[in-house]
């Protein structure tokens, strides 16, 4: 049931905790191997999987899923049912998204550079479920399924993340810790049974959210879900200076949390982290544009001065072999930029984050030390 009242939405539920969303990148694919092998096959839950891939990559993994559990794993198909004891993949360049009772498979714009992305999943499920969300943080670079995990936290859903300690790739198990007050933080060895204990208590009955957030987590959902008008991102976020690095429109910044994040009036959205890892990755890409530029404008001038020493003009000749030898110059210094050029990220930045002794900074953010509430 929902009520609705001048500022607050509020969702009551006396169901179990039986939607379990997880989110993994770089790194992630023997994390999921090994807690879905640890899987009971009487699990009373349904379990969505969000793997970043590249979009012309065969999605196997559901089949190495089914091979490693007990459990049966598939490539999510548009609309399809959900049920109990059943693993849902976003299939490769998709979307995965939770709607009551069923999923979507979308092309919307992608979110934090990547399609299927963490984000709209997590987000999805704390919207329709609310409290009956498990959202699961596993091994993989930069931060994409922070925003959406502070999402089911937010919507009251339980918050798990893979100790960074033993993530492969630690960076979105860390980000998520830092911007969400998460409620586990265990090995995947101790994740499975984690999962069943928390799948045999019954949901918290209420979970209040703020109406004008839960309006922007629906509006965020029918963006991933490619059903949106191009101005409601003006609703939500304020107007920057930055453009964003997939069709070069306005950036706006989203409202909702503590931490930057970003969406164009496309759809493309960028969590702070990934948009700076974006802009630094231009600059390289601009500048060798400009070394290949410079190189052209110096064949052309050497050929345009051999051209006028051919026909007896010297004087112009030298000028053109002039401008060119000046053009090899600025080249050597573009190229040198190339080289100095830093791609960088939150945990690059943090690690370079020492003081002259050597021992780091205190910047690491809110990290909620143990394993538990």
């Amino acid at each position: 049931m929902v009520s609705l009242n001048k500022t607050r939405l509020v969702f009551c539920t006396m169901a179990p905790r039986n939607i379990i969303v997880i989110g993994a990148s770089a790194g992630g694919f023997d994390a999921l191997k090994r807690l879905v092998h640890d899987l009971p096959a009487d699990l009373q839950a349904s379990i969505f999987i969000v793997w970043h891939m590249a979009p012309d990559v065969t999605g196997i993994l559901p089949q190495v899923l089914a091979r490693h559990g007990s459990l049966p794993a598939q490539n999510a198909e548009d609309f399809e049912s959900i049920n109990l004891k059943q693993i849902y993949v976003a299939p490769p360049d998709r979307h995965l998204i939770i709607e009551n009772s069923h999923v979507r498979i979308t092309r919307g714009p992608k979110e934090n550079r990547f399609r299927p992305a963490v984000d709209p999943l997590f987000r999805s499920a704390a919207y329709t479920y609310g409290t009956r969300g498990i959202g699961v943080i596993l091994s993989g670079a930069l931060d994409d399924g922070t925003s959406g995990l502070w999402t089911v936290k937010d919507h009251g859903g339980i918050a798990i993340v893979q100790d960074p300690l033993d993530a492969e790739i630690p960076s979105m198990p860390r980000n998520a810790m830092r911007e969400v007050e998460v409620d586990y933080v265990v090995p995947v060895s101790e994740m499975a049974e984690l999962l069943v204990r928390l799948t045999l208590d019954e949901a918290a009955e209420t979970s209040e959210v703020s109406m004008e957030a839960n309006k922007q987590t629906e509006f965020e959902i029918r963006t991933a879900a490619e059903a949106r008008t191009t101005h409601d991102v003006m609703k939500f976020g304020e107007l920057t200076p930055f453009t964003c690095p997939e069709c070069h429109g306005v950036l706006f910044q989203m409202k909702d949390a503590a931490r930057p994040r970003f969406r164009c009036h496309t759809g493309h959205a960028f969590s702070s982290d990934s948009l700076l890892a974006s802009v630094t990755e231009n600059i390289e890409e601009s500048l060798w544009n400009a070394i290949r530029c410079i190189e052209e404008s110096v064949m052309l001038l050497n050929h345009l001065g051999h051209h006028f020493n051919k026909n007896n003009q010297p004087a112009l000749a030298e000028l053109y072999f002039k401008k060119a030898l000046e053009a090899v110059e600025r080249g050597k210094i573009v190229r040198q930029a190339v080289f100095d050029n830093e791609r960088l990220s939150t945990d690059i930045v943090r690690a370079q984050a020492v003081d002259e002794n050597g021992s780091e900074k205190n910047v690491e953010g809110r990290v909620k030390p143990g394993n538990e509430k």
